[in-house]
């Protein structure tokens, strides 16, 4: 037969006889005994806490931490001030080519014009060869 492990077991029986302790010292009202419960481990949490080192910043940290600050908020401004020159130039080239873009149609009506005209003379010379206007 194979072995079987006892930790389930045991921490079932360990669970079970947890809640009975905290439900007994409550006088069997379920709600008492959660708060019960609670304020141990927050009080448990407590002393493991204050048995650590503690976690203070040096002033280094600090004046690093300070330097951060105020080199993201540079870098920050930087990158909108890029952005709003960007935007200008943006719009400055769509102007330009808007204008260049207009000026070429223009330029294409007038020579289309001049085609137009100069198709409807050699017409009117050529016609004339055979009796037309």
């Amino acid at each position: 037969m194979a072995a079987k492990s006892r930790i389930p077991l045991l921490l079932g029986v360990s669970a079970a006889g947890g809640v009975g302790y905290y439900l007994y010292n409550a006088g069997g009202s379920p709600r008492a005994a959660e708060k019960k419960f609670e304020a141990d481990a927050h009080r448990v949490s407590a002393k493991i806490k204050g048995e650590l080192p503690p976690q203070h910043k040096t002033d280094a940290e600090h004046k690093a931490a300070k330097i951060g600050k105020e080199a993201g908020g540079k870098f920050d401004d930087a990158v909108a001030t890029v952005n709003r020159d960007a935007s200008k130039a943006k719009s400055e080239i769509e102007a330009k080519a808007k204008a260049a873009k207009a000026e070429t149609l223009a330029k294409i009506d007038e020579i289309d014009r001049k085609v137009e005209d100069s198709a409807a003379k050699s017409k009117s010379y050529i016609s004339s060869w055979f009796g037309g206007k």
